[in-house]
Parts: structure tokens; C-alpha cells; sequence
């Protein structure tokens, strides 16, 4: 069981890292979209958020510990809002932010959460930052990460804002989906009785997966993309 989850783990972060963006199909409609497609830009958002390995990487680790239904619900709004707030600002406001720069700190935010389930800042520094604050910072930068490849294409001004509202409801739409997804597989591996033997290999693999995103992303970034 660990070694299926350990490859599951490094193969979502070798399609992240070579794979993650807008597909060519998708980022064509987008630039040639003449106006307001609220149900095809939720699509996409949706559709995005599902195939974003980097995203549901970190949103794995987030609820790996979380056994209540409401703590689950508040780590994963505070992740909601701040991607959404990003999002739309990055978009709508014309925020700039380098593209390789944003997912390298994404993949450092999987480590980040891999480390803290480790009990790594409480082992080495004796104190353990609020979880809570950390969540929602990262949702911060991930919506960015969202943010700059939409950046990247040539949007429509006319009906923008409704077609940014549809993505962002497409994108918390996916993270439902892949949320409930995650949420059946660490269940069941929970019932087999291998979870607490086997939960160190996992975010100790999930912290080498999130390594793998931020170095990527840090090579494009010094080799000029």
C-alpha cells in the first residue's frame, strides 16, 4: 500500500511539473471567446482545479490529519477563500506576478504542509505556526498560480468579469470533486490499518514531490522559461 501511494505521489508530480497549465484545446476557446460563456468558463475552472496535480497535492496533505467533517470544512474554506481572492484580483486587477516564481512557492507549499504533518517545526524549532493562518496564505499563492496562466492568454474584456466569477465557481466546483475523491482514499486506507505505519513514507515522499515542483519551476525561471 505505501509503495502504490508513494508512485500515485511522484507520478501527480511529474505530470504537475510538465503537464499543468491550459490545455491548448482549452486556452484556444478562451482567447477567441467574444464575450460572456459563464457555463464554459465553469467548465473550465472546474476542469483546471481536478487536472492542477500541484494544488491537490498540497490539499491532500492539508486534510491527510483531519478526521472531523468540520475541520475539514474550515481548512478547506480558508484554502477557498484565498484563492478566490487571488484569483480575481490577479485577473481583474491586472496583478503581474511571474508565472515560475508563484508555482515554485507552490511547490514549496507542499512541502511546507508534508514538513508540518511530520511534526518537523515542533521537532526542530519548538513551536508550531497556526495552521490555520498557513492555509489560508497558501490559498493566497495558489490562487495566483491560477491567476497566471490565465494571464497568459489573450482575454476578451467584454463579459471578463462574469467569466472570472464562472471560473473561480468552476475551480471550488473541482476542488469539491477531487476533495470528495481524496477523502475516500485516505478513508479506506485508514480501514486497512497501515495508515499510522505508513502516513511518515507519505508525507516524507509528498515533501520530495513538492521539491521536484519548486526546483522545476525555479530551473524555468533561471533558464529564462
Amino acid at each position: 500500500m505505501s509503495r502504490f501511494v508513494a508512485t500515485c505521489v511522484l507520478l501527480m508530480a511529474a505530470a504537475a511539473a510538465f503537464a499543468h497549465g491550459v490545455a491548448d484545446r482549452d486556452a484556444m476557446f478562451i482567447e477567441q471567446n467574444p464575450g460572456a460563456a459563464l457555463i464554459a468558463f465553469t467548465y473550465l475552472g472546474a476542469k483546471h482545479m481536478i487536472t492542477g496535480y500541484d494544488h491537490l497535492l498540497y490539499l491532500a496533505g492539508v486534510i491527510f490529519f483531519l478526521y472531523g467533517t468540520r475541520d475539514i470544512a474550515l481548512y478547506v474554506t480558508l484554502f477557498a477563500v484565498g484563492h478566490s481572492i487571488t484569483l480575481l484580483a490577479g485577473v481583474l486587477g491586472e496583478i503581474d506576478v511571474n508565472v515560475y516564481i508563484v508555482d515554485a512557492i507552490i511547490g514549496l507549499s507542499v512541502v511546507y504542509k508534508a514538513f508540518e504533518n511530520l511534526g518537523g517545526f515542533q521537532k526542530l524549532f519548538g513551536v508550531v505556526p497556526n495552521p490555520k493562518i498557513a492555509v489560508f496564505s497558501f490559498g493566497l499563492v495558489h490562487g495566483f498560480g491560477l491567476a497566471t496562466k490565465l494571464q497568459a492568454l489573450s482575454l476578451s474584456a467584454e463579459g471578463l468579469v462574469g467569466n472570472m466569477l464562472g471560473f473561480n465557481v468552476g475551480v471550488e466546483i473541482g476542488q469539491l470533486i477531487a476533495l470528495a475523491v481524496l477523502l475516500v482514499l485516505i478513508n479506506t486506507w485508514r480501514a486497512t490499518g497501515g495508515f499510522a505505519r505508513h502516513a511518515t513514507a507519505f508525507n516524507v515522499t509528498l515533501m520530495f514531490a513538492g521539491f521536484l515542483l519548486a526546483n522545476y519551476q525555479a530551473a524555468g525561471y533561471f533558464l529564462g522559461g
